[in-house]
Protein backbone atom coordinates (compact mmCIF):
# COMPACT_ATOMS: atom_id res chain seq x y z
CA UNK A 1 0.00 0.00 0.00
CA UNK A 2 1.13 3.43 -0.98
CA UNK A 3 0.41 4.89 2.33
CA UNK A 4 2.02 8.32 1.53
CA UNK A 5 -0.58 8.75 -1.61
CA UNK A 6 -3.11 11.18 0.56
CA UNK A 7 -3.89 14.98 -0.41
CA UNK A 8 -5.66 17.34 0.97
CA UNK A 9 -6.95 20.64 -0.39
CA UNK A 10 -8.34 23.95 -0.28
CA UNK A 11 -9.13 26.91 -2.02
CA UNK A 12 -9.11 30.63 -1.50
CA UNK A 13 -11.41 31.36 -4.96
CA UNK A 14 -14.53 29.34 -6.31
CA UNK A 15 -14.35 26.55 -6.72
CA UNK A 16 -13.79 26.58 -2.23
CA UNK A 17 -12.63 23.61 -1.84
CA UNK A 18 -10.15 21.43 -0.73
CA UNK A 19 -9.57 18.12 -1.90
CA UNK A 20 -7.25 14.91 -0.78
CA UNK A 21 -6.30 11.53 -2.61
CA UNK A 22 -8.11 9.65 0.32
CA UNK A 23 -9.93 12.05 2.11
CA UNK A 24 -10.66 15.78 2.16
CA UNK A 25 -11.16 18.13 5.03
CA UNK A 26 -11.29 22.10 5.35
CA UNK A 27 -8.40 23.88 6.96
CA UNK A 28 -9.43 26.15 9.78
CA UNK A 29 -8.57 29.76 8.30
CA UNK A 30 -9.79 32.39 6.02
CA UNK A 31 -9.88 29.88 2.80
CA UNK A 32 -12.56 27.95 2.50
CA UNK A 33 -12.48 24.40 3.49
CA UNK A 34 -10.44 21.97 1.48
CA UNK A 35 -9.88 18.78 0.60
CA UNK A 36 -8.03 15.55 1.67
CA UNK A 37 -6.28 12.89 -0.95
CA UNK A 38 -4.85 9.25 -0.41
CA UNK A 39 -2.44 8.64 -2.57
CA UNK A 40 -1.18 11.64 -3.20
CA UNK A 41 3.01 11.77 -3.32
CA UNK A 42 2.12 8.80 -6.17
CA UNK A 43 2.43 9.04 -9.91
CA UNK A 44 -1.19 10.17 -9.95
CA UNK A 45 -1.36 11.91 -6.54
CA UNK A 46 1.34 14.46 -7.59
CA UNK A 47 -0.61 15.48 -10.78
CA UNK A 48 -3.61 15.71 -8.85
CA UNK A 49 -2.37 17.93 -6.03
CA UNK A 50 -0.39 20.57 -8.49
CA UNK A 51 -3.64 20.65 -10.79
CA UNK A 52 -5.44 21.59 -7.19
CA UNK A 53 -2.38 23.89 -5.79
CA UNK A 54 -2.92 25.90 -9.16
CA UNK A 55 -6.51 26.21 -9.06
CA UNK A 56 -6.18 27.80 -5.44
CA UNK A 57 -7.00 24.52 -3.25
CA UNK A 58 -4.87 24.05 -0.22
CA UNK A 59 -3.13 20.53 -0.34
CA UNK A 60 -3.03 17.96 2.60
CA UNK A 61 -1.64 14.49 2.59
CA UNK A 62 -2.66 11.00 4.65
CA UNK A 63 0.59 9.62 5.43
CA UNK A 64 1.97 7.02 7.54
CA UNK A 65 4.15 9.50 9.23
CA UNK A 66 3.33 13.32 10.31
CA UNK A 67 4.62 15.87 8.81
CA UNK A 68 3.45 19.36 7.45
CA UNK A 69 0.41 19.59 5.89
CA UNK A 70 -0.29 15.78 6.60
CA UNK A 71 -2.96 13.99 8.66
CA UNK A 72 -1.76 10.22 9.50
CA UNK A 73 -3.78 6.98 8.65
CA UNK A 74 -4.27 6.44 12.43
CA UNK A 75 -5.52 9.75 13.43
CA UNK A 76 -8.05 9.44 10.79
CA UNK A 77 -8.92 6.54 11.77
CA UNK A 78 -9.31 7.58 15.38
CA UNK A 79 -9.96 11.13 15.38
CA UNK A 80 -12.11 10.94 12.66
CA UNK A 81 -12.36 13.49 9.26
CA UNK A 82 -11.65 17.05 9.54
CA UNK A 83 -14.16 19.65 8.08
CA UNK A 84 -13.55 19.58 4.07
CA UNK A 85 -15.29 19.97 1.08
CA UNK A 86 -14.01 17.00 -0.88
CA UNK A 87 -12.51 13.36 -0.63
CA UNK A 88 -10.65 11.33 -2.71
CA UNK A 89 -8.49 8.09 -2.93
CA UNK A 90 -5.83 7.01 -4.57
CA UNK A 91 -4.75 4.94 -2.57
CA UNK A 92 -3.16 1.07 -3.90
CA UNK A 93 -0.32 -1.35 -3.84
CA UNK A 94 0.62 -2.05 -7.66
CA UNK A 95 -0.77 -4.80 -9.17
CA UNK A 96 1.58 -5.21 -12.20
CA UNK A 97 4.87 -4.88 -9.48
CA UNK A 98 7.03 -7.41 -11.78
CA UNK A 99 9.48 -8.19 -8.85
CA UNK A 100 6.48 -9.61 -6.79
CA UNK A 101 5.41 -13.11 -7.65
CA UNK A 102 1.57 -13.65 -8.41
CA UNK A 103 0.49 -15.56 -5.13
CA UNK A 104 -2.06 -15.71 -2.39
CA UNK A 105 0.35 -13.43 -0.04
CA UNK A 106 0.71 -10.54 -2.95
CA UNK A 107 -3.08 -10.98 -3.80
CA UNK A 108 -4.25 -10.45 -0.09
CA UNK A 109 -1.96 -7.02 -0.11
CA UNK A 110 -3.53 -5.79 -3.34
CA UNK A 111 -7.17 -6.53 -1.73
CA UNK A 112 -6.51 -4.97 1.50
CA UNK A 113 -4.20 -1.84 0.43
CA UNK A 114 -7.43 -1.17 -1.48
CA UNK A 115 -10.24 -2.34 0.51
CA UNK A 116 -8.72 -0.92 4.12
CA UNK A 117 -7.99 2.82 2.72
CA UNK A 118 -11.21 3.13 1.31
CA UNK A 119 -13.18 1.41 4.27
CA UNK A 120 -10.89 3.86 6.74
CA UNK A 121 -12.42 7.15 4.79
CA UNK A 122 -15.54 5.81 4.13
CA UNK A 123 -16.07 5.36 7.48
CA UNK A 124 -15.06 8.70 8.76
CA UNK A 125 -16.79 10.18 6.30
CA UNK A 126 -20.15 8.80 7.76
CA UNK A 127 -19.22 9.54 10.74
CA UNK A 128 -17.43 13.47 10.18
CA UNK A 129 -20.13 16.01 11.89
CA UNK A 130 -19.80 17.74 8.67
CA UNK A 131 -19.50 15.13 5.75
CA UNK A 132 -17.31 16.55 2.63
CA UNK A 133 -19.82 17.45 -0.37
CA UNK A 134 -17.81 15.38 -2.91
CA UNK A 135 -16.05 11.84 -2.31
CA UNK A 136 -14.06 10.46 -5.33
CA UNK A 137 -12.67 7.02 -5.63
CA UNK A 138 -10.40 6.26 -8.61
CA UNK A 139 -10.30 2.40 -9.26
CA UNK A 140 -9.89 0.37 -12.90
CA UNK A 141 -11.28 -0.26 -16.21
CA UNK A 142 -10.24 -4.21 -15.31
CA UNK A 143 -14.26 -3.73 -13.98
CA UNK A 144 -15.16 -4.71 -17.68
CA UNK A 145 -14.63 -8.36 -19.23
CA UNK A 146 -11.62 -8.34 -21.66
CA UNK A 147 -13.56 -8.29 -25.28
CA UNK A 148 -12.71 -8.08 -28.91
CA UNK A 149 -15.66 -6.90 -29.86
CA UNK A 150 -17.62 -5.63 -26.84
CA UNK A 151 -17.69 -1.85 -26.35
CA UNK A 152 -18.49 -0.30 -22.65
CA UNK A 153 -19.37 2.90 -21.30
CA UNK A 154 -20.37 3.39 -17.65
CA UNK A 155 -23.59 1.55 -17.39
CA UNK A 156 -22.18 -1.96 -18.97
CA UNK A 157 -22.16 -4.77 -16.63
CA UNK A 158 -19.22 -6.21 -15.47
CA UNK A 159 -17.23 -6.95 -11.74
CA UNK A 160 -17.73 -10.52 -11.64
CA UNK A 161 -15.54 -12.30 -13.87
CA UNK A 162 -12.17 -13.20 -12.19
CA UNK A 163 -9.99 -11.88 -9.48
CA UNK A 164 -9.83 -8.41 -10.95
CA UNK A 165 -13.24 -7.44 -11.92
CA UNK A 166 -14.41 -8.88 -8.21
CA UNK A 167 -11.72 -6.48 -6.59
CA UNK A 168 -13.15 -3.71 -8.52
CA UNK A 169 -16.74 -5.05 -7.54
CA UNK A 170 -15.62 -4.73 -3.88
CA UNK A 171 -13.22 -1.82 -4.14
CA UNK A 172 -15.83 0.38 -5.22
CA UNK A 173 -18.70 -1.58 -2.33
CA UNK A 174 -15.95 -0.50 0.60
CA UNK A 175 -16.46 3.18 -0.47
CA UNK A 176 -20.27 3.34 -0.96
CA UNK A 177 -21.99 5.58 1.74
CA UNK A 178 -25.28 5.82 3.03
CA UNK A 179 -27.70 8.56 2.25
CA UNK A 180 -27.32 11.14 -0.06
CA UNK A 181 -25.54 14.11 2.06
CA UNK A 182 -21.99 13.51 0.32
CA UNK A 183 -21.97 13.61 -3.68
CA UNK A 184 -20.34 10.25 -5.04
CA UNK A 185 -18.11 9.38 -7.52
CA UNK A 186 -15.96 6.30 -9.18
CA UNK A 187 -13.65 7.00 -11.63
CA UNK A 188 -12.65 3.94 -13.43
CA UNK A 189 -9.11 4.92 -14.89
CA UNK A 190 -7.34 3.04 -17.98
CA UNK A 191 -3.34 2.72 -18.38
CA UNK A 192 -2.04 6.34 -17.14
CA UNK A 193 0.26 7.90 -19.49
CA UNK A 194 2.72 10.52 -18.27
CA UNK A 195 6.19 11.66 -18.22
CA UNK A 196 7.23 10.88 -14.37
CA UNK A 197 5.71 7.55 -14.06
CA UNK A 198 3.04 4.52 -14.85
CA UNK A 199 3.23 2.48 -17.86
CA UNK A 200 5.83 4.66 -19.74
CA UNK A 201 8.22 4.56 -16.98
CA UNK A 202 9.08 0.93 -17.69
CA UNK A 203 8.26 0.84 -21.38
CA UNK A 204 10.81 3.89 -22.26
CA UNK A 205 14.21 1.98 -22.62
CA UNK A 206 13.28 -0.64 -24.80
CA UNK A 207 11.09 1.65 -27.10
CA UNK A 208 14.20 4.17 -27.11
CA UNK A 209 16.73 1.21 -28.14
CA UNK A 210 14.52 0.16 -31.08
CA UNK A 211 13.33 -3.00 -29.16
CA UNK A 212 9.33 -2.26 -28.18
CA UNK A 213 6.38 -3.99 -30.00
CA UNK A 214 2.93 -4.90 -29.33
CA UNK A 215 2.85 -7.13 -26.16
CA UNK A 216 1.13 -10.65 -26.98
CA UNK A 217 -0.68 -10.46 -29.98
CA UNK A 218 -1.35 -6.80 -30.42
CA UNK A 219 -5.12 -6.98 -31.05
CA UNK A 220 -6.62 -6.74 -27.39
CA UNK A 221 -7.98 -3.21 -27.07
CA UNK A 222 -5.63 -0.82 -25.12
CA UNK A 223 -7.88 1.83 -22.75
CA UNK A 224 -5.21 4.50 -22.21
CA UNK A 225 -5.74 8.15 -20.70
CA UNK A 226 -2.79 10.96 -20.28
CA UNK A 227 -2.14 11.78 -16.99
CA UNK A 228 -3.34 15.42 -17.20
CA UNK A 229 -6.86 14.45 -18.16
CA UNK A 230 -7.06 12.06 -15.21
CA UNK A 231 -6.07 14.40 -12.63
CA UNK A 232 -8.17 16.89 -14.45
CA UNK A 233 -11.35 14.17 -14.48
CA UNK A 234 -10.74 14.21 -10.85
CA UNK A 235 -10.65 17.51 -10.49
CA UNK A 236 -13.53 17.71 -12.16
CA UNK A 237 -14.99 15.43 -10.71
CA UNK A 238 -14.65 17.34 -7.06
CA UNK A 239 -15.25 20.80 -8.08
CA UNK A 240 -18.21 20.25 -10.19
CA UNK A 241 -21.85 19.56 -7.97
CA UNK A 242 -23.65 17.88 -11.09
CA UNK A 243 -20.82 15.23 -11.30
CA UNK A 244 -22.22 11.98 -9.52
CA UNK A 245 -21.74 7.96 -10.08
CA UNK A 246 -19.39 6.34 -11.99
CA UNK A 247 -16.87 8.17 -15.23
CA UNK A 248 -14.84 6.17 -17.37
CA UNK A 249 -11.31 7.53 -16.86
CA UNK A 250 -10.25 7.04 -20.59
CA UNK A 251 -9.49 8.93 -23.67
CA UNK A 252 -12.12 9.10 -26.24
CA UNK A 253 -10.24 7.54 -28.85
CA UNK A 254 -11.39 3.85 -26.99
CA UNK A 255 -10.39 2.12 -30.54
CA UNK A 256 -6.58 1.74 -29.70
CA UNK A 257 -5.45 -1.72 -30.01
CA UNK A 258 -1.92 -2.71 -28.49
CA UNK A 259 -0.12 -2.71 -31.92
CA UNK A 260 -1.17 0.86 -32.62
CA UNK A 261 -0.46 1.77 -29.39
CA UNK A 262 3.09 0.54 -29.57
CA UNK A 263 3.27 1.52 -33.44
CA UNK A 264 2.60 5.21 -31.86
CA UNK A 265 4.91 5.21 -29.13
CA UNK A 266 7.55 4.01 -31.19
CA UNK A 267 6.76 6.93 -34.20
CA UNK A 268 6.93 9.65 -30.74
CA UNK A 269 10.59 8.16 -30.62
CA UNK A 270 11.54 8.29 -33.89
CA UNK A 271 12.17 4.85 -33.33
CA UNK A 272 10.81 1.46 -35.09
CA UNK A 273 8.46 -0.48 -32.63
CA UNK A 274 7.47 -4.17 -34.43
CA UNK A 275 9.27 -6.45 -31.80
CA UNK A 276 6.70 -8.00 -30.28
CA UNK A 277 6.76 -9.36 -26.60
CA UNK A 278 5.35 -12.52 -26.47
CA UNK A 279 2.47 -14.19 -24.20
CA UNK A 280 4.64 -16.80 -22.85
CA UNK A 281 7.23 -14.84 -21.54
CA UNK A 282 4.47 -11.94 -19.69
CA UNK A 283 2.59 -15.04 -18.14
CA UNK A 284 6.19 -16.26 -17.29
CA UNK A 285 6.83 -12.60 -15.63
CA UNK A 286 3.50 -12.06 -13.96
CA UNK A 287 1.82 -15.62 -13.65
CA UNK A 288 -1.14 -16.33 -16.25
CA UNK A 289 -3.88 -14.53 -14.15
CA UNK A 290 -2.18 -11.54 -13.96
CA UNK A 291 -0.72 -11.08 -17.82
CA UNK A 292 -4.47 -11.07 -18.78
CA UNK A 293 -4.56 -7.26 -17.64
CA UNK A 294 -1.84 -7.13 -20.87
CA UNK A 295 -2.60 -9.85 -23.10
CA UNK A 296 -6.36 -8.55 -23.42
CA UNK A 297 -7.92 -5.84 -22.92
CA UNK A 298 -11.18 -3.91 -23.44
CA UNK A 299 -13.24 -0.94 -25.59
CA UNK A 300 -14.21 1.14 -23.08
CA UNK A 301 -15.98 4.64 -23.87
CA UNK A 302 -16.08 7.80 -21.48
CA UNK A 303 -19.81 8.57 -22.66
CA UNK A 304 -20.91 9.77 -18.79
CA UNK A 305 -17.28 11.88 -18.37
CA UNK A 306 -18.06 13.76 -21.79
CA UNK A 307 -21.64 14.10 -20.98
CA UNK A 308 -20.69 16.34 -17.56
CA UNK A 309 -18.94 18.49 -19.76
CA UNK A 310 -15.08 17.46 -18.98
CA UNK A 311 -12.94 18.34 -22.36
CA UNK A 312 -9.82 16.57 -23.05
CA UNK A 313 -6.62 17.99 -23.59
CA UNK A 314 -5.17 15.00 -25.09
CA UNK A 315 -8.08 13.26 -26.63
CA UNK A 316 -5.51 11.65 -29.80
CA UNK A 317 -3.16 9.05 -28.77
CA UNK A 318 -0.14 10.68 -31.27
CA UNK A 319 -0.52 14.29 -29.28
CA UNK A 320 -0.71 12.54 -25.89
CA UNK A 321 2.44 10.58 -26.62
CA UNK A 322 4.62 13.49 -28.34
CA UNK A 323 3.88 15.33 -24.89
CA UNK A 324 5.16 12.55 -22.55
CA UNK A 325 8.39 12.17 -24.60
CA UNK A 326 8.84 15.52 -25.17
Amino acid sequence: MRTEDVVASKIGHPPHTTTTAAATKSCASALSPGRYAGGGTGFIGTALTQLLKARGHEVMLVSRKPGPDRITWDELDTSGLPHCDAAVNLAGENILNPIRRWNESFQKEVLNSRLETTQILARAINKAPQPPQAWVLVTGVAYYQPSLTAEYDEDSPGGDFDFFSNLVTKWEAAARLPGESTRQVVVRSGVVLGREGGAIRHMLLPFRLGLGGPIGPGHQFFPWIHIRDLAGILAHAVEASHVQGVLNGVAPASATTNAEFAKAFGAALGRPAFIPLPSMVVQAVFGRERAIMLLEGQKVVPRRTLATGYQYSFPELGAALKEVVA
